[in-house]
């Protein structure tokens, strides 16, 4: 039985679903996230806040007093301005009202250096400031406390004490989001923070702050105002150099100006600059000599800069280069170069000897600290992760001072470090990101192209991009100086660690972590607006009343799901077949199609010619016959009544009534239900462009053209000589396919269509209409399980992977069947990073017996990232150890392919063991024993002593009291000079 429904009803409701109430359809944007006017100043700021929490010595912008009147309504707001605008105002704002309330702030930001350097800064402003990162806590009681993002989520999913009386976090630096790594930690905090938490976003200027502001507001269901900036405070000026000696020292071309206007006349100089010395190359040491290059060109190129730039006035100058080797290189060919004045060696010789007084006898005689010492004397600096941490923070307080000239640089040291330079030099404009080699996005390039230009001492910045070999692409400058810096994207990603937090808090369900991420943010915000037509299809759906019909009861619903089933399953194997070569072979000019859509139904026409449409799907022109005044739509943009499922009826081809007349149109591969056999002779461009100039309004008058006349004629004889159809060509004798699945399918399609003819309700005297009825409470219904479907946890992207990460924590006794987290999974819980493999190495006892310096060495492993080192070598133990680890990482890796993961790689090729000897000898001698830098072996040691604390938790949460011991014994031997290696004020 079937039910009906009055057909005024349907269709008010059908209109009502194809055009939503324009309140539904109207972004909701401003409901979360709340876009702020900066271009009005605040008049009455020192009214409306006489009693401001904290005063600065200079004048506030609109911006920052904007975003401060917000602070003080308790409001959450996103700040969203260029690298030295003043954005630590709204910071310090926040922490100033917070010590006023005797409430909570935490700052957290994406590196420890950025870190390192605002607890400086804040502990010079106010007293009460607190550290903590991995590797240093420090006043952890204060008011104000800086820390890592991940010390932030770890806080939360413990539900630390400080979290009851946090007031405000402020999160720096927001466009790390995008950090594949590590993006995922920000949206944990984001989503997890509690309801009492006001958020302040600090950012570099993104294109979509709305989008996320309004994903967060909706999330933390509390408006967000956004704050954004384009002003810069001291302008840039980008140049390009083609300089490589004395004499050419001056050949410095601006290409965009202070206003941003890219001068092409600067590029063209720049470009002519380097063909007359090409030629003059070839002139002296024929063709070859243009291309050889000279082996001292990269240091000519490098004396002749620093030399205009000191008679300009130019210095101290940040060089960004993206490889530690070639900035180590730049600074090597420099050794000529002296930068500085008696009174400033005589500076930097006290403060560098004062800064590492700390370090034992044998460190201070380190290679790299004797290096460093000779190169920060002549005005030159180092920076980059294989420095020792101790000589990267010397080396930031020398460039403060001044003392620091040159400072060659990754482009680490723009993120974040408000350390501003006069002129910003590039080396290159291209970097390798982990896969390949690429230019620079506008976003990275602004960003460091920002440390250029000192407020309050520079009227403008200067950026220079050296050009060693070729001249940049003119169009790849422009998009990099001027294109619009990368969106923010979420990196969300389901982790082992995230989940067995998530279910052993038991706050948050790991389903609702997904929904609220910044990924399905799209799909959710519609969930307001799929609930609202949910209930309206409801609301129809119990309206509608039973057909009764006897013929019909028997099997209209059967026939209507075979002709939907035919319908997918033709329309599916037409855009295989039409793609097919043979078949665009076959569809040439001439051949004669039957074209079956929402404007022509059963109608004959020839294929004029086809192109690849802008989806990259075939567009064919066709020319098809029609009765003369009809007036059709674009083919190409159907309305929704095709989305009715049509009852497949043996109908003849269409025969105009009147006379018959041709019409022009363009139809996609779906809209040809059959290629007949037939072909035509015709001339497609003079249809063509007969039809098209009648179109024009003076010739719409004359007479059709002959070739246009012919094709409408013998497509009109085509029909009435074969009322009932043309034959189709075949398509395994006909277009050659052989794929064995195809031809099943299309065997398929020839049988459904056979057995639709022997259905009772054909002979039902009102088919059509009770087909019409059925069609469109069969759509209702469908439509009804689709809402509900993406109202589900199901429509969720990421659930096949959760539920196969469930299976693998099950299969290894993480959880239990009922999902309740147990021993092992508590332990993991402790671990920060290779959760399962440390698990499983503590619980299968491969640590316990090893002696505490075997144990930091083998998990050197999980910590240790370099890629390219000399192979270790290993004690017998250490070989040993090296295979169980292998082993168990091969066990997880098939578990999780047994289980459908798609997982990036072996598991096994992420462990790196290239420093378990330097680990295992560090407390004798370690800068003998590997090509690897001294800062990266400290920066592993580092992380390894967090690791190892990692485990001694461990330990103590299954009662093992001698691996425990073991632990403290290895942390010890290990971090024995890493505090003093480490920092010099901490």
């Amino acid at each position: 039985f079937y039910f009906r429904q009055k057909e005024d009803k349907t269709e008010d409701n059908k209109s009502t679903l194809e055009n939503p109430p324009r309140s539904r359809s109207e972004p909701v944007k401003e409901e979360w996230a709340v876009n702020i006017d900066i271009k009005t100043p605040v008049e009455d700021f020192y009214k409306r806040i006489p009693d401001m929490a904290y005063k600065w010595p200079f004048e506030l912008d609109v911006f920052q007093k904007q975003a401060i009147l917000h602070l003080e309504n308790h409001d959450s707001v996103f700040v969203a301005a260029h690298t030295s605008a003043g954005k630590t105002v709204v910071a310090e704002y926040a922490i100033a009202l917070s010590l006023k309330h005797v409430t909570k702030t935490v700052y957290t930001s994406p590196i420890k250096a950025l870190s390192n350097q605002k607890f400086r800064d804040f502990k010079q402003t106010f007293e009460d400031v607190g550290l903590i990162t991995g590797d240093v806590q420090l006043n952890q009681k204060a008011s104000c406390l800086i820390m890592t993002t991940e010390i932030l989520r770890s806080m939360l999913y413990n539900g630390s004490d400080v979290i009851r009386d946090l007031e405000w976090v402020i999160f720096d630096e927001v466009h790390y989001i995008n950090d594949a790594e590590r993006g995922v930690v920000w949206e944990e905090v984001l989503i997890m923070l509690p309801q009492h938490v006001n958020i302040i976003l600090l950012s570099a200027t993104v294109p979509n702050t709305l989008e996320f502001a309004d994903w967060i507001g909706r999330t933390k269901r509390k408006k967000i105002y956004v704050i954004s900036t384009m002003k810069r405070p001291v302008p840039l000026e980008h140049y390009l150099y083609t300089g490589n000696s004395g004499k050419t020292s001056n050949e410095l071309f601006m290409i965009v100006d202070n206003k941003k206007n890219f001068l092409t006349t600067g590029y063209s100089k720049a470009v002519d600059a380097k063909k007359e010395r090409a030629s003059k190359m070839s002139q002296n040491f024929g063709a070859k000599g243009v291309r050889g290059g000279h082996p001292n060109q990269d240091k000519n190129v490098w004396i002749s800069l620093i030399d205009m730039l000191k008679k300009k006035e130019k210095l101290p100058v940040v060089a960004f280069t993206f490889s530690k080797k070639k900035i180590d290189e730049n600074a090597e060919n420099l050794r000529s170069l002296d930068l500085t004045t008696q009174s400033e060696k005589s500076e930097t010789h006290i403060f560098f000897h004062k800064s590492i007084a700390r370090l034992k006898g044998n460190d201070k005689k380190l290679p790299q600290v004797l290096k460093m010492e000779e190169f920060l004397k002549r005005g030159i600096g180092i920076h980059h992760s294989g420095i020792l941490p101790i000589l990267k923070e010397v080396v930031e307080l020398l460039f403060q001072k001044g003392l620091v000239k040159i400072l060659f640089a990754t482009e680490t040291f723009a993120m974040g470090v408000n350390m501003p330079a006069r002129t910003v030099v590039f080396d290159t404009i291209t970097k390798h990101d982990g896969t390949s080699r690429r230019e620079l996005h506008p976003g990275e390039y602004i960003q460091m192209a920002g440390r250029a230009g000192r407020r309050g001492l520079d009227t403008t910045g200067t950026v220079i991009i050296l050009c060693k070999g070729d001249v940049p692409e003119m169009s790849v400058l422009h998009k990099m100086m001027l294109g619009k810096p990368t969106s923010l994207e979420s990196q969300f990603r389901l982790t082992y660690s995230m989940i067995l937090n998530l279910l052993r808090v038991e706050q948050l369900r790991v389903e609702d972590m997904i929904k609220r991420s910044f990924s399905e943010f799209h799909s959710q915000k519609d969930v307001k607006k799929h609930k609202e037509a949910l209930d309206e299809i409801h609301a129809k759906l119990q309206c509608i009343k039973n057909i009764e019909c006897f013929l019909c009861s028997m099997d209209l619903e059967r026939y209507y799901e075979a002709c939907r089933d035919f319908h997918s399953l033709k329309s599916h194997l037409q855009g295989i077949v039409l793609s097919h070569p043979t078949a665009i072979k076959l569809l040439t000019a001439g051949r004669v199609v039957v074209i079956n859509n929402s404007n022509h139904s059963n109608v004959l026409g020839v294929v004029l010619n086809s192109n690849m449409g802008t989806k990259k799907e075939r567009i064919f022109n066709c020319l098809v016959i029609c009765e003369k005044n009809s007036s059709t739509k674009s083919d190409l943009t159907k309305g929704d009544s095709s989305e009715l499922v049509q009852p497949i009826v043996t109908t003849n081809l269409f025969q105009p009534e009147g006379p018959c007349w041709h019409e022009l149109i363009q139809v996609k591969a779906e809209d040809i239900s059959v290629v007949t056999v037939k072909t035509i002779r015709i001339d497609p461009d003079k249809i063509v462009n007969d039809i098209k100039k009648r179109q024009q309004p003076r010739f719409k008058d004359d007479p059709v053209g002959q070739s246009v006349s012919i094709a409408t004629q013998e497509l009109l004889r085509l029909t009435e000589a074969n009322q009932e159809g043309l034959p189709g060509l075949d398509p395994v004798k006909d277009l050659h396919i052989r794929d064995v699945e195809l031809v099943e399918q299309f065997r398929s399609l020839k049988m459904l269509e056979e057995s639709l003819t022997k259905y009772q309700c054909l002979n039902c005297p009102r088919f059509m209409e009770h087909f019409t009825q059925i069609s469109h409470n069969m759509k209702l219904k469908e439509d009804y399980k689709r809402l509900k479907f993406l109202l589900s946890d199901e429509s969720l992207t990421l659930l096949p992977e959760y539920q196969q990460r469930i299976q693998v924590l099950k299969e290894l006794n993480y959880i239990d069947d009922n999902n309740t987290v147990q021993l092992k999974g508590r332990v993991a819980c402790e671990i920060s990073n290779h959760e399962l493999m440390i698990t499983e190495l503590v619980f299968e006892n491969a640590l316990t017996d090893l002696h505490p310096t075997e144990i930091a060495a083998l998990l050197s492993c999980v910590v240790f990232e370099q890629k390219n080192c000399s192979e270790p070598k290993l004690i017998d133990t250490l070989v040993k150890g090296k295979e169980r680890i292998l082993e168990i990482a091969g066990r997880i890796s098939a578990l999780q392919r047994r289980f459908g993961m798609q997982v990036q790689g072996e598991y096994e090729e992420v462990f790196k063991f290239g420093l378990m000897e330097v680990v295992f000898e560090w407390a004798r001698e370690i800068t003998g024993l590997t090509d690897v830098q001294e800062g990266i072996i400290v920066r592993c040691i580092q992380r390894l002593h967090e690791t190892l604390r990692d485990v001694r938790n461990a330990a103590r949460i299954i009662g093992d009291p001698v691996l425990y011991r073991k632990m403290e014994e290895a942390s010890s031997m290990i971090k024995r000079d890493i505090q003093n290696v480490f920092k010099i004020h901490i």
